[in-house]
């Protein structure tokens, strides 16, 4: 996948020039800068990227040009590649399991801030980490409340044993800090309250000041028309939860959005191989390529269709099974699609807000999977 060197207006102009035949990502540097600038505007704190939703390095040199000077990075490749593009930038060793061939690279690489969730991966930094200005951030788990899936499942540590760890890494001499990911597609602010009063909760039990608090990830992208993400508002009650829950004892703030910083800035068009019979719509990408995560999370509402001219199908909808391009049978959007009654065979379906997740997790699963990345001034017209 190579970006085009071309800067094209609008999506439309491309696909009436271009008639690709493979799926295509377009990319809008101004709407990602923007979206930085929102975070980095409203956040109450430090703002990192979680560079697994969408590791490109047009996405990486983009933030960083925005202002985004922290990462969250869960492996040495990740590691490597912030430290080549972003020499000074904060690195956030947050995927709390690691082998010690994986620590060992983190040192090397002299990164300062790790998170943990058991006292055996705790024992394990403890003997490869350096404890001088180094923070650990134990990270732990509530029950899920409006997210889309729950992260807690795989990581975080109960408030019990939360405690003890944060009380264990303090007394091996490193800086104190917890964490926690309120759940992916997060669009409900109240559950970052929660969260932020029993931080507070497990600092007094294991009796140490919490020199940072990193409130997660979760942030909602745009994924539905009907449901309009409340960042704003939720970084409002993060800024007063973390206040009524610490008093004078308030500890620096982290957030690690992937999604709602870079979902926004990618439209995916997607080709029309075939419509069966009227009633199955058949596309060239689908959940083994770029839309992997709509299966797990649900189907994404804002589309559009386009024909090979480029001007928009505005026939009355009609509800259809949508296919992707491989012979496995799983390989289905879920429900059926609202898709404009005129539609035809070789027309292009553009999915809005499609820059997390999708073309990290691209596969060429049946010998599909080319993707193509084309820059845009704007991301509609």
């Amino acid at each position: 996948m190579g970006l085009s060197k071309t800067i094209w207006t609008n999506p439309s102009e491309f696909l009436a020039k271009s008639q690709p035949d493979a799926p295509v990502m377009f990319f809008s540097p101004a709407v990602l800068q923007a979206t930085a600038r929102r975070f980095l505007d409203g956040f109450p704190g430090l703002v990192t990227y979680a560079v697994k939703s969408n590791p490109d390095e047009i996405v990486i040199e983009n933030l960083a040009a925005a202002g985004i000077r922290g990462f969250d990075v869960a492996s040495p490749a990740e590691i490597r590649m912030i430290r080549r593009l972003c020499p000074d930038a904060a690195l956030h060793y947050n995927n709390p399991v690691r082998a010690r061939s994986e620590i060992a690279v983190a040192v090397e690489m002299e990164v300062k801030s790790y998170s943990v969730d058991s006292h055996s991966e705790l024992k394990k930094l403890a003997e490869m980490v350096p404890p001088e200005g180094c923070e650990i951030s134990v990270r732990f788990k509530l029950p899920v409340s409006g997210a889309a899936y729950n992260f807690g499942a795989k990581f975080g540590a109960t408030v019990e044993v939360a405690a003890d760890l944060l009380r264990e890494a303090a007394g091996y001499g490193f800086i104190p800090s917890l964490t926690f990911h309120p759940g992916t597609q997060c669009t409900d602010p109240a559950a970052w309250e929660t969260y932020i009063h029993t931080a507070a909760e497990i600092a007094r039990a294991a009796g140490v000041s919490l020199a940072r608090l990193n409130v997660g990830g979760g942030f909602p992208s745009h994924r539905l028309n009907e449901v309009m993400p409340r960042i704003e508002a939720t970084f409002a009650l993060i800024d007063r939860a973390a206040t009524e829950a610490f008093g004078d004892n308030r500890p620096a703030l982290i957030c690690e959005p992937g999604r709602g910083l870079v979902a926004e800035a990618f439209v995916l068009a997607a080709r029309v191989n075939a419509i069966r019979d009227g009633l199955h719509v058949f596309l060239n990408d689908g959940v083994y390529g770029a839309l992997t995560e709509l299966p797990m999370i649900g189907v994404i509402d804002r589309i559009e269709v386009r024909a090979s001219t480029g001007a928009r199908r505005t026939g009355e909808t009609v509800n259809r099974i949508v296919f992707g391009p491989t012979c496995d049978s799983v390989d289905r959007l879920p429900g059926d699609i609202a898709l404009p009654g005129d539609m035809e065979e070789g027309d292009y379906v553009l999915f809005h807000g499609m820059g997390a997740y999708s073309m990290a997790t691209n596969t060429r699963f049946n010998g599909f999977g080319d993707l193509g990345l084309a820059t845009v001034l704007a991301l509609r017209g």
